[in-house]
This record gives structure tokens, C-alpha cells and sequence, in this order.
């Protein structure tokens, strides 16, 4: 073996076994979920990617409140493993890296079960578990899906899958909602941010953020100021390029008080019944969630993912800083306080970051597609808030 090779499987060692601090304590079973590998159970707000029990690997939970994704076969499950263990290695000087590691989750190293100690796991934070009604996006960030080593049949399903990829630079890969008004969830899938064009990519986007009676707009703001501080850092590294790679959006559903009175735990036993999860898949044809009238709330401008006007979405104007825009609304926020809601309004409301690494490769240049991306995101949740 290398010495590299023995440096690097040493690094994965020292942190293999490290937890979260104050999450070692073990939780009670939820009634609904079937415990599985040492009381691990399938990740019940999961939105986007692979599923245990209905795809070949998924993502668990572990009964000390992280999440366990399963190593992929190589060379993207240990391109992965090797990217976490470059940035949260305890060894780790790199400014760049440091820099980088407030908006990934938490690495904690790899677990198997001893049943089955080949099947490793990445170990790593549960950016939802503090929220009591987690608002929960992934939005696939970048130019291009794929990367440099797919081969021509690969790129070539990827880009229909999305063709408008390349110039908007970002796909919805699925949301879910909570809607207090009715105590439910409304969900949409990957085929939902498929069917966006320029036209409707506004509004599509703008579902997440109304909760059936208003559009958050506070929760907006510090989600546009988290994605600017992730574009900063891209703006300053010629390390790395990331393909296929997402940023995971969550926000707080719940009021104040009952925010604050139940953390959400996948393993955490409620002595209330969970809000109800309804699904949409594809394109929505019926505005409501199942439940009278979930959906039936929002503006009949975000009903079908419009726009609240029909002129295209401009893309690439913006240069993802938002000074102008964000300096009004401030002055706005001053003069009036009419749609803020107090609960929304500190740092801790909002979480984004940065998930899925097994396509990052090195490199000596910008990043001119993720940033592309980054810089299209951002107009379009300003162009939400201008709307």
C-alpha cells in the first residue's frame, strides 16, 4: 500500500467512530418504522435520490440521530468516502477547506452493521433533525450531470433528461411542504422539477417557500444570504469541480412554540400523530394535497408553477449578489413589518448545504458551472421576491 494510500486510510480510521456531541443517547422506536441493521431505520423525510427498501441502497438513520448513506460502488462511493475525509479530516490545514465545512453536513466517519461489515456507510449530520416541521428541498446545482469520465450513452441520458440544464444551471430534484393551516405535507417529485421551463421555473421554485396562507419571505432572504456565502467560496477555489452534486434546502414549518417543543427524529417517539405526507408526482394537475384544500391555498400563480407574469425568466443578468434588491427589501422591512413572521427571522430558521460528492474531481480552474448555477439560483429566488 502507499504511504498516501496509508495516510488516507488512517484519516478515515481516526474519525471512523467519532459521533455528534449530545447524540449518543438512544431514542425509542416510532411505531411505524421497522427497525433495521442495529436499530437503524429508513430516513422518513428524505426528498430526492435513492430509497432503502425501494431502490438497491438508500439512506438510514441511526438510532443517535445522524444519517448513514451507503457507500456507492466505486469509484463513486470512495470518491465520496475520500472527498468527506479530505474536508473533515482531523488533520485537516487546508483554509480552503475549512472554509468549506459550515455548509456540508457533518462527517462522522463509516459504519457498518456487524452483520454485514463489507456494507459500509457514510456517517454523517441530519441537517433536519432540530426542526419540528422540516421544509425540505434538493436542487441539483450545475451546468452538467455528469462528469468528465461518463461515457458518451451516459451524457447523453443525462442531458435528456433536462435539457434546459446547461443554461439554467440548477434542477429541482423534489420538495416537501408543511402546510400548518392543515397540519400536512405536500410533496413533489424530480418529475415536477423536470416539467419546468423558463416560463414556470419561478413559480415552481416559489412553492417551496408558501406555506398555503403566505409566502415566506424572511425564510427566502437568509436562504438567498446562505447561498451567497457558498458562492463566495466557489468564487475563491480552483481545487475542485463538482458535477451531480445538490444543495439541500430545509427551513422550519412549525410556529415558534411548537417549533421549539418537538425536534423532529426520524427515531424521536411523538405523543402527537405526525402531520400527514401527501405526494405529487410530475406535473400537478389537482391543487390540493389530499386533505381539503393543502395545495388549493397557494396563488393561482404558484397552482402550476407559473409565474406571476408570462415574460420568460431573464437568466445570467444577475451576479448573484442581490445588493440592490436586498438593501430595499431592507428599508421595506423597516417601514413595514406586514408578512414577516418574527419565528423566521434569525439564521437558525434556515439551513443550507451542500450534499453528494461522489462526482468531484480536481482541478486548476474556476468552477464556472456550479457557479453559473449558483448565480441562476439566486435570480430566480430574488425574481420570487420582486414577484
Amino acid at each position: 500500500m502507499s504511504e498516501k494510500a496509508q495516510e488516507k486510510n488512517s484519516l478515515v480510521l481516526e474519525i471512523r467512530n467519532r459521533a455528534p456531541e449530545g447524540s449518543r443517547q438512544s431514542q425509542a422506536q416510532d411505531g411505524k418504522s421497522q427497525p433495521r441493521l442495529n436499530g437503524c431505520v429508513p430516513l422518513s423525510h428524505q426528498v430526492a435520490g435513492h430509497k432503502y427498501g425501494i431502490d438497491k441502497m438508500g439512506i438510514l438513520q441511526h438510532p443517535d440521530g445522524t444519517v448513514l448513506k451507503q457507500l456507492q460502488p466505486p469509484p463513486r462511493g470512495p470518491r465520496e468516502m475520500d472527498f468527506y475525509t479530505q474536508v473533515f479530516g482531523e488533520g485537516c490545514s487546508d483554509p480552503l477547506l475549512l472554509a468549506l465545512r459550515p455548509h456540508l453536513p457533518t462527517f462522522y466517519g463509516t459504519w457498518s452493521s456487524p452483520d454485514t461489515p463489507n456494507d459500509l456507510y457514510l456517517k454523517l449530520e441530519d441537517v433536519t433533525r432540530r426542526f419540528s416541521r422540516p421544509c425540505i428541498m434538493d436542487v441539483k446545482v450545475g451546468r452538467r450531470s455528469y462528469d468528465p469520465l461518463a461515457l458518451l450513452e451516459k451524457r447523453e441520458q443525462q442531458i435528456a433528461k433536462y435539457p434546459l440544464m446547461e443554461e439554467i444551471g440548477f434542477l429541482l430534484l423534489g420538495m416537501r411542504v408543511y402546510q400548518p393551516s392543515h397540519d400536512c405535507y405536500v410533496r413533489h417529485d424530480q418529475l415536477f422539477g423536470r416539467s419546468l421551463v423558463k416560463d414556470t421555473l419561478t413559480g415552481g421554485l416559489a412553492r417551496f417557500f408558501h406555506d398555503g396562507v403566505k409566502l415566506r419571505k424572511q425564510t427566502i432572504h437568509l436562504c438567498i444570504r446562505k447561498v451567497q456565502n457558498i458562492l463566495r467560496w466557489f468564487e475563491s477555489q480552483k481545487q475542485f469541480h463538482f458535477y451531480a452534486s445538490s444543495l439541500l434546502f430545509v427551513y422550519e414549518g412549525a410556529s415558534g412554540v411548537h417549533a421549539a417543543a418537538e425536534p423532529n427524529n426520524n427515531n424521536h417517539h411523538h405523543h402527537h400523530h405526525p402531520p400527514q405526507d401527501f405526494s405529487r408526482m410530475g406535473t400537478p394537475t389537482k391543487n390540493s394535497c389530499g386533505r381539503g384544500g393543502c395545495a388549493g391555498d397557494l396563488p393561482e400563480s404558484l397552482q402550476n408553477g407559473a409565474q406571476t407574469h408570462s415574460s420568460p425568466l431573464n437568466l445570467g443578468q444577475s451576479n448573484g449578489n442581490g445588493e440592490t434588491e436586498m438593501e430595499e427589501e431592507e428599508e421595506e422591512r423597516e417601514e413595514d413589518s406586514g408578512g414577516w413572521s418574527g419565528d423566521e427571522g434569525t439564521e437558525g430558521h434556515v439551513e443550507v448545504r451542500m450534499i453528494d460528492f461522489a462526482h468531484v474531481f480536481p482541478s486548476q480552474s474556476p468552477d464556472e458551472g456550479y457557479t453559473h448555477g449558483l448565480m441562476n439560483l439566486l435570480s430566480t429566488l430574488e425574481k420570487i421576491l420582486q414577484d
